[in-house]
Parts: structure tokens; sequence; C-alpha cells
């Protein structure tokens, strides 16, 4: 039966975006670390993927309520972790996707920290791109420039663990 529940707590997260990108779950993003059940009450711990998101608290709210939902659920406490590093590793295939649906494209695969980085276009997926700005419109994204299809677009910046 505990198997049976954190299944269904799983799939929930599965369904809980995030605020910035509708249709990217939480999940989808690596955001999930733990999750445990204690008779009716869950505790779930997640790694943002910025110390100073500020789509944190709206996250946190998204998900209490939907884990809240589930007919055997009493109460839901959600944290937010610092103990834990959030890499771009963590994006699933299918968070993948769905960035690129919204224009955005997944970050770069094998990046090794301190190089320079590009990512194939999300409209025409040409290599041929070029970093605009690496500052774009949210602490996790920057903003590229496709020479193939003219557009300009966001790309995930990579975010991996370093290894001394």
């Amino acid at each position: 039966m505990q198997e049976q529940r954190l299944q269904e707590v799983r799939a929930v997260l599965k369904t809980v975006d995030d605020p910035e990108l509708p249709s990217v779950s939480v999940s989808d993003l690596g955001m999930v670390h733990d999750v445990k059940i204690i008779g009716s009450q869950v505790y779930i711990t997640m790694v943002p993927t910025f110390a100073g998101c500020p789509a944190l608290d709206f996250i946190q709210r998204d998900v209490q309520k939907a884990v809240t939902e589930l007919s055997w659920v009493s109460e839901c406490e959600v944290q937010f972790t610092f103990q834990e590093k959030w890499s771009t590793d963590a994006i699933t295939d299918e968070g993948k996707k769905q960035l690129k649906k919204h224009g955005i494209a997944p970050p770069p695969e094998n990046y090794q920290p301190g190089n320079e980085w590009t990512v194939a276009c999300p409209y025409c997926d040409s290599d041929f791109t070029s970093m605009e700005n690496v500052f774009g419109p949210t602490a996790c994204r920057s903003i590229l420039y496709c020479t193939t299809c003219k557009n300009p677009f966001e790309a995930m910046k990579p975010v991996v663990d370093y290894v001394y």
C-alpha cells in the first residue's frame, strides 16, 4: 500500500507545472528530491533550480494543493533544500521535449564548467546558433540566436555539479 501511495504522489507531481513554464512539470525539471509518506501525511523535499528563484512560493503552493487533493492525504509539507544541488542533467527527456515546445532549448549535453556552450535551435534544430546574452529573462535562461531560421530563442543555462 505504501508503494502504491508513493506512485500516486509521484504521478500527481508530474501534473504540477513550473509557473514560468506551463506544461513542464516540476518532476520533469528534476526538482523533486524526496517523497516521504507517514500515514496520511506527505513530506516532499525539492531542489530549486536557482536559490533566488521567485517562483518557489508558487511551486510550493501548487505542489501542496495538488497532493492534498489525493483522497487519503491529510497534510502535505513541501520544503526546498539547499543541501542538494540541482543540475540540468536532472531534466527528463519529457521535460526537454516540453521546453522545446515553448521555444526554449534544453541545456547542452555533457557540458564542462567553464567552457563556452551553445545548443541547437528549438524551432529548426539547426546547430548554427550564437549566444546573444547569457543573461536571459530569468536566472536559469540565456538568449541565443539561430542563424538558419533567424529566430531568437531562450535556452536553459547548463548547471552541473562541479567535480574537484
